[in-house]
């Protein structure tokens, strides 16, 4: 395809996605891997990831990384398409839900990936979990859709982040969010045995996280 040609359709698909294509979305309009190699070699195109392109001159934006991660994990379809999906799509979550939200001093040098299905990658910088999500887990952040603040905390608690992590992460959410601690301690329910407390009393393992992060429940 002529280069002209080419870069009129990656800006058609790229419009809604941050700058950016994938090589399936490129394909799917009839612009090769060979075109793709060609338009980055001359400059119009930059290498994100495997498989995902930035128009050049597009503006940046913030988590350029995650972005790319995320429309990589289903390339073939626009990420418009792909919102609609909700819980049970590909959400952010982990620590790079809780870098998204800006809670807590936490950053990955992965992007964290929750499915409804067992998925694996070859690639270092992308680690995927397996979960049944509901509705209130997941909540849209800057275009992508990622775990609510109380389904991050609880994900941290179950990666066995420091319980001082954890609270500070809980403290910055509380100022940032009206958070719900009845969701939150539904979360946090499988996880109290691990942490010393009665098998699912998840709110003796909210209390100990909102003590560690000087707060006070009822305030």
């Amino acid at each position: 395809m002529k280069t002209r040609a080419a870069m009129r359709e990656l800006a058609e698909i790229s419009a809604s996605q941050w700058g950016m294509v994938t090589s399936a979305q490129a394909d799917a309009r009839g612009v090769t891997r060979l075109d793709l190699s060609r338009l980055a070699d001359a400059g119009d195109l930059e290498r994100i990831s495997q498989g995902v392109y930035k128009i050049a001159g597009a503006p940046a934006g913030s988590y350029l990384d995650v972005r790319a991660a995320w429309l990589s994990s289903d390339p073939k379809r626009l990420a418009g398409e792909r919102l609609s999906d909700g819980h049970r799509g590909v959400v952010v979550s982990g620590q790079t839900a809780a870098w998204l939200h800006d809670i807590g001093d936490l950053r990955s040098n992965r992007t964290e990936l929750t499915t409804l299905v067992r998925r694996q990658t070859q690639r270092p910088d992308v680690h995927y979990r397996q979960r049944d999500l509901s509705e209130k887990d997941v909540t849209i952040r800057d275009g992508l859709p990622v775990t609510t603040p109380e389904r991050t905390i609880s994900d941290l608690v179950e990666d066995r982040t420091d319980l001082s992590i954890v609270a500070n992460a809980l403290r910055d959410a509380s100022r940032k969010y009206e958070l719900d601690l009845g969701q939150l301690e539904t979360s946090l329910a499988p996880l109290a045995a691990r942490n010393g407390h009665r098998k699912g009393d998840g709110a003796a393992l909210l209390n100990q996280l909102l003590a560690i992060a000087g707060m006070d429940r009822e305030a």
